[in-house]
């Protein structure tokens, strides 16, 4: 063994060794910078290094090792640190002493399925659709489940503090290359039978256009719509575009969030006359949509359209009322929807940590939030941007409606899109408003201090709440025309900022 100063040093009883405590301390540090709500990111060598995926290894061994698990399933993305990173998190699940199945390279959402289908504990060694000098880890519990900072990743935290130092001996931990085949055939059977695609007809010959943005969707591609997984081709045409896996990113960011990044798709559907245009993250997890004319389709329409087909599943099979849960920011279509399906809605906070948590506490068949990410109860309660594909695809293919039809009766608002504002004293702005609101200020309606405070009127609501991590106070608006949106986000904003440091100037108002 060798501390941290490159001299022998002693073994103490938790594996670590003994000295100043120097490795302790910048581990800490470290994992306190890259440790989010639930995941750990951050820049690659700066923050995360070989040391410190060896350490999150161990601590997750030995969290879940106290629960009684003896296997974690270890997955990577295309990022060209991700493969030795996910081969040192695996070491280090071994020195802690679990088994790590180690599948390579994958989207989240299929380690997601591998964590539910085998009933293991999982790490995901990804940044997403953060920059190429970005890496990170999502963390997951047996069946899928949710691992938060508040719950689970604080104990891996303070277990991996304490990890020894790699050491020669460990040797490396190769790539399951069965248990990966095993899961690629696997994920894409499960899509396929969930939204029906094997069964498909198509009343009209399909074209759909996917950016893959050089991420892993581009793996996803071949598997879940061609042969790579075993399984016969779909009907229908799929031309796939930046489909190389490459984590430097060569033509555009794999974050379709910004709209710049979506421009090649969009052209390529008008180009190709395409039906639908898929973008996907760099993970995969999260797909963004695009009609026929190019234009980009709105992720609370399509949780909408998802939402129906799921309660309509759920009641063929006997569900009297399905639950569907629905974040805050969520249009209210998606609310009116699932009403008017026969399902139930259920409005949550903003933010994924407890989504899956919530899903299960509720036994919701689906979840939609207004950032595109989907997820499923027959999924494990997780997020798939892949399935949801699969599902907008299997609707396309039995209706003559195009996808801007289908839409089009699911979009009765016009959203402000989230602004942000840089404030001195959140807490003062949310009472602040929260207070005006009440007067009728911004308009008659309710005041609800649910996950910040919104105003909820017959045909119109706002919200504002603070960040979790920065000094900002984000706000968000629906009415039925462009006008009134503008005109409620220009009020609010000003009394916001009127307060306080002027922040971010108003988007416009977008449907």
């Amino acid at each position: 063994m060798i501390d941290a100063h490159g001299a022998p040093g002693a073994t103490s009883g938790d594996g670590t060794t003994s000295g100043d405590g120097t490795v302790r301390e910048a581990r800490r540090a470290r994992f306190d910078r890259v440790l989010g709500a639930y995941d750990l990111r951050g820049r690659i060598g700066h923050d995360l290094d070989d040391d410190l995926l060896f350490a999150l290894g161990f601590g997750t061994a030995r969290a879940f090792g106290a629960q009684g698990a003896t296997e974690i399933v270890i997955g990577c993305d295309m990022r060209p640190d991700s493969p030795r990173f996910a081969e040192s998190a695996a070491a280090g699940v071994r020195a802690g002493g679990l088994r790590a199945r180690f599948v390579g390279l994958c989207s989240t959402d299929q380690l997601y399925f591998a964590s539910g289908l085998w009933d293991l504990p999982g790490l995901m060694v990804t940044a997403s659709h953060n920059p190429a000098d970005y890496n990170g880890v999502k963390v997951c519990g047996a069946g899928a489940t949710g691992v938060s900072r508040d719950q689970g990743l604080g104990e891996i935290r303070d277990a991996a503090v304490g990890a020894p130092q790699r050491v020669d001996d460990d040797g490396a931990v190769a790539v399951d290359d069965a248990a990966a085949r095993d899961l690629a055939a696997a994920f894409a059977q499960r899509l396929r039978d969930l939204t029906g695609l094997d069964r498909l007809r198509p009343v009209r010959p399909l074209t759909i256009v996917a950016d893959a943005g050089n991420g892993m969707a581009g793996k996803l591609l071949g598997e879940v719509f061609g042969t790579d997984a075993g399984l016969e081709p779909v009907p229908f045409d799929v031309i796939g575009l930046y489909t190389e896996l490459d984590g430097t990113f060569p033509h555009h960011p794999a974050n379709p969030l910004e709209p710049a990044n979506l421009l090649d798709v969009r052209d390529a559907v008008r180009a190709q006359d395409a039906d639908l245009g898929l973008a996907f993250d760099g993970d995969a997890d999260r797909c963004f949509f695009i009609d026929g004319a190019g234009e980009v389709l709105s992720p609370s329409a399509i949780g909408a359209l998802v939402a129906e087909r799921e309660i309509a599943r759920a009641r063929g099979e006997g569900e009297e009322q399905p639950v569907v849960l629905h974040n805050l920011i969520t249009s209210r279509i998606v609310a009116e929807t699932v009403e008017a399906s026969g399902g139930l809605p259920v409005r949550t906070p903003v933010g994924h940590s407890r989504i899956k948590q919530l899903m299960r506490e509720h036994d919701a068949v689906f979840a939609a939030e207004h950032s595109a990410h989907f997820y499923f109860r027959d999924f494990y309660s997780a997020d798939s941007g892949m399935l949801a594909a699969c599902h907008v695809i299997a609707l396309l293919g039995r209706t003559e409606d195009s996808a801007q039809d289908l839409v089009a009766r699911r979009e009765r608002y016009v959203a402000s899109g989230e602004i942000n504002s840089t404030v001195t004293d959140p807490d003062a702005v949310l009472a602040d408003f929260a207070a005006r609101a009440r007067t009728g200020e911004f308009g008659d309606g309710e005041v609800v201090e649910f996950d910040g405070v919104s105003l909820e009127g017959d045909d119109f609501w706002c919200n504002v709440r603070r960040s979790n991590t920065e000094p900002l106070v984000r706000f968000n608006c629906e009415t039925p025309t462009a006008e009134r949106t503008r005109a409620l986000t220009d009020a609010v904003l000003a009394r916001v900022r009127s307060q306080n440091t002027p922040g971010t100037e108003p988007e416009s108002p977008r449907r």
